[in-house]
């Protein structure tokens, strides 16, 4: 919205206003682009599993997986678009990555400036810690920052790591990237049916709506740590991530 800006000049002789003149100047404010928020979708909106235990009804289920939306998981996407500009990046295949952010996220959907899945992720040849069936796989903020998709909508540069944030369940995808761009609450579990980090005063919620008023992402996570610690060479198992680093990026690591 235009301002308009109402400025009185007087023209003085000897002290004596010899007129005043009303001059109405139209200001247009720079609009102030929007932090990008990229969300995980299992473990943050939704929680994945195979088969619930008895006495619990998914909400829906997809590829034979039951899904539980999230409590508080549409107005908390309600207010995402409002003071971010957001993306999602799933480590999942494609066909399963749509059939759940159209299930979790409706008509919502439209809004995302990109909807990610696991062939935009770093892939290595390790698989994680926590199973031994699942492939462990980075997700590098480069590839917003440089514009790995021509399809994205920005320039290249637009963003970068003083106005992107990850929100991921999984400390290790982030390992790649500069230190605090990234936050780690704990995964959603579906048996938690008290969970209020979505909704309004919640943990999650209330951490970004501060963060989304910062000046700079990095300077407002590094001092305002929130949930899992990011992994670094003082955490357990170091090594076993120092040698899945050095196997993809050996540059990035020197001791």
């Amino acid at each position: 919205m235009k301002q308009v800006l109402f400025l009185m000049l007087f023209v003085t002789k000897e002290n004596v206003p010899l007129e005043s003149l009303s001059c109405l100047v139209e200001i247009t404010p720079i609009p102030v682009r929007k932090k990008l928020l990229i969300l995980d979708i299992n473990g943050v909106l939704v929680d994945i599993v195979s088969s619930p235990p008895k006495g619990h009804i998914a909400d829906i289920k997809i590829a034979k997986r039951a899904i539980f939306r999230r409590p508080f998981c549409f107005d908390f996407l309600n207010f995402c678009f409002e003071r971010f500009e957001v993306g999602i990046w799933s480590s999942r295949t494609r066909k399963n990555v749509d059939s759940v952010v159209e299930f979790a996220m409706g008509d919502m959907q439209k809004k995302l400036l990109f909807c990610w899945d696991l062939s935009k992720c770093t892939a290595t040849q390790f698989r994680t810690l926590e199973n031994r069936h699942k492939p462990l796989v980075f997700k590098e903020l480069r590839r917003i920052w440089e514009k790995d998709d021509s399809e994205l909508p920005w320039e290249k540069g637009d963003y970068s790591q003083s106005n992107t944030i990850l929100l991921d369940d999984s400390p290790y995808k982030a390992l790649l990237n500069p230190a605090h761009t990234a936050i780690f609450p704990y995964p959603y579990q579906f048996q938690n049916r008290n969970d209020n980090s979505l909704g309004a005063g919640g943990d999650i919620r209330v951490y970004l709506e501060e963060l989304a008023a910062a000046d700079n992402v990095q300077d407002f996570v590094k001092h305002h740590p929130f949930g899992q610690r990011a992994i670094s060479q003082g955490s357990p198992n170091w090594g076993f991530f120092l040698k899945v680093i050095r196997s993809v990026c050996p540059e990035k690591v020197t001791g």
